[in-house]
């Protein structure tokens, strides 16, 4: 039987971010249940800020399509999101925006529906990105149509969560990204 193939990329460009890490640990975590995962970087996929009018004078930018190929093409998603005023990041609004804009391939139904997906957030504070967290479940299921997991990994204190490499360690959000990868895994194998 083939490995279920997996997407993990974090809704943040920077370097240094913690949820960049978050994602790594995830696909670590994933790996370990064997999963064939894909690391997207979304610098890899530049879009403008989604317009309209540009849409209807250009058409969908290349790399929205891309990434809506990426997403339709794996069984599942991790997401690793920042919160950004208990939101979401402006980066993943948009690219979410452009992506749900593509009609062929299968359109949103093939990017969101399809696929099982699954979120977590690293926040140097108390809540680890929790409400940011709420705010993307509610796009990608109310707006979107997705299927999104219950459990969610929340990273407190997340700039002592991880060791000099990267790795996640904290104790309690390593189990529980553990326990999600795990979920993730069995949700999206076919059976």
């Amino acid at each position: 039987m083939a490995a279920t193939p997996i997407l993990v990329f974090a809704a943040s460009l920077r370097a240094g971010s913690l949820n960049r890490q978050l994602a790594h640990s995830a696909a670590a975590a994933l790996r370990e249940q064997g999963a064939a995962v894909t690391l997207l970087d979304l610098k890899e996929y530049p879009l403008p800020i989604y317009d309209g009018d540009l849409e209807q004078s250009g058409g969908i930018p290349q790399p929205a399509q891309a990434l809506h190929a990426q997403l339709a093409g794996h069984r599942g998603v991790f997401i690793a999101s920042p919160e950004y005023n208990a939101g979401l990041t402006p980066l993943l609004v948009n690219a979410l925006s452009w992506v749900s804009r593509v009609k062929e391939a299968g359109g949103q139904g093939a990017a969101f529906g399809t696929p099982v997906y699954a979120l977590g957030s690293a926040s140097p504070g108390g809540f680890g990105g929790y409400r940011g967290l709420i705010a993307l479940r509610h796009t990608l299921e109310l707006g979107l149509g997705a299927r999104v997991l219950p459990a969610m990994v929340a990273v407190p204190a997340a700039h002592q969560a991880f060791d000099a490499t990267g790795a996640l360690t904290a104790p309690g959000p390593l189990k529980a990204l553990h326990q999600l990868a795990e979920t993730l895994v069995a949700a999206a194998t076919p059976g």
